[in-house]
């Protein structure tokens, strides 16, 4: 069935090159999709173990991220909250000494932690002269974080233009946020303002670890406390476990294929190798080809053996058949022709002691009637060997002879000339035409006994089942006489034997000629 453009192909395709595959390669593609669930369950358990440790590890980040944060905002808190009243007290009296020295005393707690209290002209009143990178000018109370230079600086403006400053450096950060009883390597960083600072590096970031990151807001200025760790590394076990998944699969599908193999597909294919050698008469020999590993495969190897020594008995009793068929045939044969030879002796015998002339053409008519039919029987009996068929061109010449040697003696002038081309027929083409031949000769003879007579076959051109018969004679011009022959004595047996030609036969009456288009069965 053709397939219209229209159709897309895809349809066509996958079947059609899974059908032209061999019975090995499908067997191999199936126990491949068959074992890929396996194989899928064992990936996706190691893959759901993996997860499960990252879901424990997440949550203990959670915890650890939380307690940090809580504690550095606490601080925050703390100092900012000390920062601003300081801030405060100072900018009312710059001579507030108490009020420093509460300040210093808070950040003496804070390892590394700086502060500065500033009045409205830049100058510091309290606390550690340093540079930081803000120096921009604060509304009253406003509380401003930059996250540089290695650390984190807060800036508190007051109510007269002074500021306060507190300056942490990422170490101390770093201590002040570290969790409690936190045994995993972890990472932590200030992110804000589009800053980040790094408090702790996270050790042993490789190209296939995988970070999970918690943030925390400090509720500072947008300052947010980051805290990652590593998730559950991809080493190298669970790369060789995924990869022995992988080969397991495979190599369960390659074994199976195997194992399919040995003991299904090669017994077959030296079955069917043997089976497509088998020649009749032959029996078949499993035993050659080697142990068959299968029971089956066994049994139906000793079922083809055993038909194969059916069919060589049976050949056997057909060939005695055809032998002794053969003898009978030629027996029934040698035996038509010993029996068309007695009539013929018998009619010849007669004729010799006829007493008119009459009488005796009347015998010679009937005996070229015989000697036609036994020429016929005669090639045919020569051909049975072969079987092609009846070369008609020697079936005529024969036929030609006996006309001319049983011809009456008023017909010693009679004359028979052949044009033939060489043509097979068979059997009954050729006794209907040795029958007409000698009807239309004898017609010839009745109307003139020294007739001149032409007989020729020809190959019709563009048909190569069929030849032209053409009888020719001045004998067969049209004439009252031989109207009066045609309508009472031999236009019916000649009509006749046309039927039997399944042809129609076509006279001439100005040229004096009969013919008729007959089947061939070849050429010799």
């Amino acid at each position: 069935m053709e397939i219209s453009e229209e159709e897309p192909r895809a349809k066509v395709r996958p079947a059609a090159a899974l059908g032209a595959m061999p019975t090995g390669a499908k067997v191999f593609i199936y126990l491949i999709v068959c074992l890929l669930p396996l194989a899928l369950i064992a990936l996706f358990t190691t893959l759901q173990s993996t997860r499960n440790a990252d879901t424990e590890a997440r949550a203990r980040l959670r915890v650890a991220a939380s307690e940090s944060s809580d504690v550095l905002r606490d601080l925050l808190v703390n100092h900012i909250g000390q920062l601003s009243s300081s801030l405060e007290a100072l900018e009312a009296n710059p001579h507030d000494a108490p009020a420093c020295t509460r300040l210093a005393g808070t950040f003496a707690t804070a390892t590394g932690a700086r502060f500065a209290i500033a009045d409205a002209g830049g100058r510091v009143i309290c606390g550690q002269n340093f540079a930081h990178a803000d120096e921009d000018a604060l509304q009253p109370r406003q509380v401003r974080t930059v996250l540089a230079d290695g650390g984190m600086a807060v800036r508190i403006g007051g109510n007269r233009g002074g500021t306060a400053t507190a300056f942490y450096p990422a170490a101390s950060l770093a201590s002040i946020a570290q969790p409690s009883g936190f045994v995993p390597e972890y990472g932590a960083a200030l992110v804000g303002h589009g800053d980040r600072l790094v408090l702790r590096k996270l050790q042993g970031g490789g190209p296939l670890d995988r970070r999970e990151t918690v943030p925390n807001d400090l509720g500072l200025d947008g300052v947010e406390f980051e805290m990652s760790m590593l998730g559950t590394p991809i080493t190298s076990p669970m790369i060789i476990n995924t990869v022995v998944l992988v080969l397991m699969w495979i190599a369960a599908a390659g074994i199976s294929w195997l194992v399919v193999d040995i003991l299904l597909i090669r017994p077959l294919r030296r079955l069917r190798a043997s089976v497509g050698a088998y020649k009749p008469g032959e029996v078949i020999d499993i035993k050659r080809f080697g142990e068959m590993p299968a029971a089956e495969i066994r049994e139906l190897g000793d079922t083809f053996r055993e038909i194969s020594r059916t069919v060589q008995a049976h050949e056997a009793d057909l060939a005695e058949g055809l032998v002794r068929q053969t003898k009978l045939t030629r027996e029934v044969h040698h035996r038509v022709k010993n029996n068309l030879q007695v009539i013929a002796s018998l009619i010849n015998f007669h004729a010799r002691s006829a007493k008119s002339e009459e009488a005796t053409e009347a015998y010679a008519s009937i005996q070229r009637r015989v000697d036609a039919l036994a020429v016929v029987h005669r090639h045919h009996y020569a051909e049975l060997e072969e079987n092609r068929g009846l070369d008609l061109r020697s079936v005529i010449g024969e036929l030609a002879a006996n006309i001319r040697a049983t011809a009456p003696e008023r017909a010693q002038g009679l004359g028979v000339t052949l044009d033939l081309t060489p043509v097979l027929v068979n059997q009954d083409v050729a006794i209907a035409i040795a029958f007409l031949l000698t009807e239309i000769v004898e017609l010839a003879m009745s109307c003139n006994p020294a007739a001149q007579i032409r007989i020729s076959i020809k190959l019709i051109e563009g048909d190569d089942t069929r030849a032209l018969l053409r009888i020719t004679s001045p004998a067969l011009v049209e004439s009252q006489a031989l109207e009066e022959l045609v309508e009472n004595r031999y236009g019916r047996v000649i009509g006749g034997l046309a039927r039997q030609l399944r042809t129609k036969l076509h006279h001439d009456p100005l040229t004096g000629a009969y013919e008729a288009a007959i089947a061939i069965t070849g050429r010799p």
